[in-house]
């Protein structure tokens, strides 16, 4: 826990700059999303995993793990070229590596695959997590302080769904109540900058005022599970559709983001 509590607090914010001013802005910014993809759809495919095996919406959620997997082979894509620089080819190589692994283990039924999906995917979202800090170094200005923030609570929202169905499946592990609630407190201390930051567009506001309405059903479904009550399906149900749906918005709010740093802006 100590190690990613540390990722977290490396995740610098910096100041974003103007696309007419720096033309190599948009074209990072898109890389940092898909940096920040990489992230989130290693909390979120863990999610459904064993979303899955808990029989919530199973087919449809093993429908989200192969179009999620897609969407992280896309990502990697885009950031294939990262893999020829001095300073991202080690960061690159190990999210593929890593990435590999994973999807094997998700192809194998919940219960065998179980643990080792969780400690391989959180092992790429620290390693993303870095490669995204290492591609917003390559920008020769300050880059995307609100941009990484959304698809930083992105990643969160799917931590905590992640963590809190592995709970309600019966997984006692030490600490884990303790990461919920520390990545409760985390997301809405988050939620709350990205809120208020004096460089939101209107439209971006809308976004950001979508996603923190659903993190209120979010955040009530999560409380209303039980910890000691395996049998609570639909408070489990209404966690992973809340998920989902917050998903949603934060990813509409980070492509706002990106259409506000994009040529043309002033």
């Amino acid at each position: 826990m100590s190690r990613i509590c540390l990722l977290f607090a490396c995740l610098l914010c910096l100041t974003p700059c103007r696309a007419q001013e720096n033309p190599e802005v948009a074209p990072v910014a898109q890389d940092i999303v898909a940096a920040g993809s990489l992230r989130t759809q290693s909390q979120r495919l863990a999610k459904l995993h064993r979303q899955a095996a808990m029989g919530i919406d199973a087919e449809r959620a093993r429908r989200e793990l192969r179009a999620g997997g897609e969407r992280v082979d896309a990502a990697l894509a885009r950031l294939a070229r990262y893999a020829q620089k001095a300073d991202t080819r080690r960061t690159y190589a190990r999210c593929d590596s890593l990435w590999r692994e994973l999807r094997g283990e998700l192809e194998r039924p919940g219960a065998a695959a179980g643990e080792r999906v969780v400690q391989l995917a959180d092992e790429l979202m620290i390693t993303s997590g870095k490669l995204a800090l290492q591609v917003e170094a390559q920008a020769e200005m300050p880059l995307g302080r609100l941009l990484d923030l959304s698809t930083r609570l992105n990643m969160l929202g799917q931590r905590l769904a992640r963590l809190t169905l592995q709970i309600q499946s019966g997984d006692r592990s030490q600490g884990l109540r303790l990461d919920v609630e520390q990545a409760r407190r985390e997301f809405a201390t988050g939620l709350a900058e990205l809120d208020a930051a004096r460089e939101n567009s209107r439209a971006a506001r809308q976004a950001i005022a979508l996603a923190r309405n659903q993190w209120i059903f979010f955040d009530l479904a999560i409380a209303q599970l039980d910890p000691g009550a395996r049998k609570d399906a639909q408070a489990a149900r209404n966690v992973a559709s809340s998920s989902e749906r917050i998903a949603q918005m934060l990813d509409e709010a980070s492509a706002q983001y990106l259409r506000d740093y994009g040529p043309g802006r002033s």
